[in-house]
């Protein structure tokens, strides 16, 4: 199973990006799936994560500003991202803990980054 991000580039201060996180293949169940970033010389840091039945939570840099959603039936998760702020350039990855089949256990997967660049 791969996770294939996208939607990233370079938006003024101010823009909004929509980044998308899809499964490669079909899974078995989804659990929570959600969002990291890191800039260059920082830790990754968490920025919002979702569960299947739809809870939310978020780093407090970006509560009013970001927005994680998901479609279930396509295993897929999204970041709708508003009033974008330099500090917000970094290289976004998606994350998922799913099972891929009824025997396997569940596993958290990592998508390959996707990188959002905020220019002043």
């Amino acid at each position: 199973v791969q996770l294939q991000a996208s939607g990233g580039g370079v938006v003024q201060a101010g823009g909004s990006l929509r980044l998308s996180c899809a499964a490669s293949v079909r899974v078995y169940a989804m659990g929570t799936m959600g969002w990291y970033r890191q800039s260059p010389g920082k830790q990754r840091e968490l920025v919002a994560t979702i569960t299947s039945g739809g809870s939310t939570n978020y780093a407090d840099s970006v509560k009013g500003r970001f927005t994680i959603s998901r479609n279930n039936a396509k295993n897929t998760v999204y970041l709708q991202m508003n009033s974008l702020k330099p500090e917000d350039t970094a290289v976004y990855s998606c994350t998922a803990y799913l099972r891929t089949d009824w025997g396997a256990r569940p596993s958290t997967y990592w998508g390959q980054g996707t990188e959002v660049t905020v220019s002043s």
